[in-house]
């Protein structure tokens, strides 16, 4: 018998709102704006001799956490090719691409390794850092599966599936 077992987490709390703005294929982009994201995940692994994959209690506080890096921020698409973004010794972040030049408090910003902030590049990297995390915290656990869906708004998200 082949079985499979599956956490869902989607607690209301598990939610950030940040700032960004979308470059289009076209070379256009989007005015500067926020999002109240809300993200829900789904860890598959092997079942212990406890009758758990990972308890809900120590894995609710790792996504949580992730969450709460992102809360309050602009996020910067850090791969795109032609976005720059410079750390200034001012305590300062200038961010152009193209004809438009910001200019933020450092530490308002967050460059992230992605080629685009979409929902998409979102899900994919908030995956990848969960995973990061929970084998970190929980090395003894057989992650097989995470997804995470990613919202920008009520029904309007991505999802990514990752199978390490």
């Amino acid at each position: 018998m082949n079985e499979q077992w599956s956490l869902i987490i989607n607690k209301e709390y598990c939610k950030f709102s940040c700032a960004h703005f979308l470059i289009f294929p076209d070379g256009s982009k989007e005015r500067l704006h926020g999002h109240n994201y809300h993200v829900s995940c789904e860890i598959d692994g092997a079942l212990s001799e406890d009758g758990l994959v990972i308890d809900f209690i120590l894995v609710k506080p790792v996504i949580r956490a992730i969450c709460d890096d992102l809360d309050e921020h602009w996020i910067i698409p850090g791969t795109h090719k032609e976005l720059t973004c410079v750390h200034g010794d001012d305590g300062h972040t200038d961010v152009v691409y193209r004809n438009c030049q910001y200019r933020a408090p450092t530490e308002e910003v967050i460059v992230l390794p992605i080629n685009n902030t979409s929902v998409e590049n979102l899900s994919c990297w908030f995956a990848q850092t969960l995973h990061a995390r929970l084998c970190k915290k929980f090395s003894d656990v057989e992650i097989r599966r995470i997804q995470v869906a990613v919202s920008e708004t009520r029904g309007q998200s991505a999802q990514y599936t990752m199978v390490p």
